[in-house]
């Protein structure tokens, strides 16, 4: 077929991200979160780095915004200000210290935390006491500093907000409105180094079709679930992504 040039993958390729991208979408939203993780697991089978993170940018940004009606009246941007102020500080020293440090520990070392925290919220932990704008700038320097370093900077602020007891529709509004406004940021750098290419755009248009189908599927289970479901569903999730990344990780030593 002659359509498949553009795209530089074959027909079950074409499927196959269609697939994984109509449940990422699903995911993020019933919770904010989650979309890239499982699209950068998905996508790692069949194409390389350099060509996903363009890809997943881009579809963040839009699926953002297919989100907008069911989250607006939902954001904290106060809240996403805050943490967005520590991002932009922590991430250019992420990029510094990849200079000097191994991102693959760092990002084993993250994940085992992430585990250990989610195990630890499951059991009831919270803490009221950081939330304040000192854990929140703080929060924003971490995530900016590991998503430099690994790309797992959503994960910090979606355990600071469980931490903090943050209501569900708080949470998912948050995420979704302060990851549309850091990758909007990042594909541009990406647009601009010449990571873009028309591949990438072709790649993006069959998806873009498919993702207000999967936002709002993700809604209305979101809308049927309980506070303890959908917190119970993130705690699993984000373990769950974790112990990929461990298994991805430990795979190439």
């Amino acid at each position: 077929m002659d359509f498949l040039f553009y795209f530089q993958l074959n027909l079950i390729e074409i499927y196959y991200v269609i697939f994984v991208v109509f449940i990422a979408s699903i995911i993020r939203g019933f919770s904010g979160l989650g979309f890239s993780a499982i699209c950068i697991s998905g996508f790692s089978f069949i194409l390389p780095a350099i060509e996903i993170v363009p890809i997943i940018l881009a579809l963040e940004v839009v699926v953002s915004i297919f989100m907008v009606p069911y989250i607006w009246n939902k954001i904290n941007w106060r809240f996403v200000f805050k943490i967005l102020l520590g991002i932009i500080i922590g991430s250019p020293i992420g990029l510094y210290l990849l200079k000097y440090l191994n991102p693959q520990i760092i990002h084993l070392s993250v994940c085992l935390l992430i585990i250990f925290f989610s195990i630890l919220l499951m059991k009831g932990f919270s803490n009221q006491k950081i939330n304040n704008n000192y854990g929140k700038f703080f929060t924003g320097i971490v995530s900016g500093t590991l998503n430099g370093l690994t790309t797992l900077g959503g994960m910090p602020v979606a355990l600071f907000l469980l931490i903090t007891s943050i209501q569900p529709t708080v949470i998912r509004g948050s995420l979704s409105a302060l990851f549309f406004l850091t990758d909007i940021y990042a594909f541009l750098l990406s647009f601009f180094s010449g990571i873009v290419n028309m591949t990438t755009i072709y790649r993006i248009i069959p998806l873009v079709i498919i993702l207000p189908l999967g936002v709002f599927i993700g809604n209305k289970f979101f809308i049927k679930s309980q506070e303890k479901t959908y917190r119970k569903f993130v705690f699993n999730f984000l373990i769950i992504i974790s112990i990929i990344g461990i298994l991805r990780i430990m795979s190439n030593f």
